[in-house]
């Protein structure tokens, strides 16, 4: 072997180890965080010890009431917030009869203004608060076009930017402090899959729970050290009220399904699927974005959104 071959070997054998390195440095990570800490391990945080008190927002269904009848089943006490009084007291003696738990109700609608919080903030004074979960939210009733969603509600941009992304922000202010206060306490923030993958035709859904997931990965850093655990959860599709799904699925679970799996994750990642099902959908995305290219990622899922656009818009047709 000649000179030239020789350093040309020794390059591509640099070039292969630092690529093999890169794929490691992502991959085993990602297995760890989704398959074998969960899996194998499950969570090591103990929720019970954070506080006597748990706060859930949009918990009269779906991930929220999943959340909240989970934690119960761990012995917390709950502050059940959402909009209708009539479904908090509902679920409220449901749970509350099952688990054997003291829960309160607080009746708020998350698309109005700041002086919600004043009232959030009279009836949990003097309450232990451990945890805290920003679930509320709200999406669009069908994919449609930035501009044609604006112009058939034009409350719409202030409403879903109010319940998606000022209640993450006001509660968490509202609740830190008593936590770093004790050094202790767990705030879940829901997102969206939606949030980390290409979304178009949801847009402005996507663009919030990207938001809760940058807001939530740079709190974690800042609140780190004083003993707070933030975590960003991103489910995709759940068999829930918002996203239409009646019938579970493997790729669709039931709320609770999903939320005991996104519970074990909690102390092992900042930033989460939940669900394995979930988190290989993500991964496939990715992927398809570093080989095939972003845009044709984006083409990809520009299509199959619009697919269901068509079928939505149809339905309407026919009940009309």
């Amino acid at each position: 072997m000649d000179e030239n071959s020789r350093v040309l070997s020794i390059l591509g054998g640099i070039a292969i180890s630092i690529v093999g390195f890169q794929i490691c440095r992502k991959v085993l990570p990602w297995i760890y965080s989704n398959m074998l800490g969960p899996q194998l391990c499950g969570s090591s945080v103990n929720l019970a010890k954070m506080g006597d008190w748990a706060v859930i927002t949009g918990s009269t269904d779906g991930i929220g009431k999943a959340y909240a009848r989970e934690l119960a089943r761990k012995g917390l006490k709950l502050v059940l917030i959402s909009r209708s009084l009539d479904k908090l007291k509902t679920v409220a003696k449901e749970i509350g009869d099952e688990f054997g738990v003291e829960v309160r109700v607080i009746d708020v609608d998350f698309t109005a203004g700041a002086e919600i919080y004043e009232k959030i903030r009279e009836q949990t004074t003097g309450l232990d608060v451990g945890v805290l979960v920003n679930n509320v939210g709200i999406s669009y009733d069908h994919p449609e076009y930035f501009l044609d969603c604006c112009q058939a509600d034009p409350k719409f941009l202030r409403n879903i930017v109010s319940a998606n992304i000022h209640s993450v922000t006001h509660m968490t202010a509202l609740f830190m402090p008593g936590m770093v206060a004790k050094r202790k306490g767990v705030i879940i923030n829901i997102s969206s899959t939606a949030g980390v993958i290409p979304n178009p035709l949801l847009s402005v859904y996507s663009s919030t729970k990207a938001f809760v997931n940058k807001f939530s990965d740079d709190l974690q850093t800042e609140y780190k050290s004083k003993g707070i655990i933030i975590q960003s959860v991103q489910p995709g599709f759940v068999a829930t009220n918002m996203s239409k799904i009646r019938k579970p699925s493997v790729f669709a679970p039931t709320p609770e399904t999903y939320v005991k799996s996104a519970l074990a994750t909690l102390g092992i990642a900042t930033q989460t699927a939940g669900y394995l099902p979930h988190a290989l959908l993500q991964l496939v995305i990715h992927f398809t974005e570093a080989v095939l290219g972003e845009q044709f990622a984006r083409n990809l899922v520009l299509k199959s959104i619009a697919d269901t656009r068509k079928r939505a818009l149809r339905r309407q047709a026919k009940q009309q």
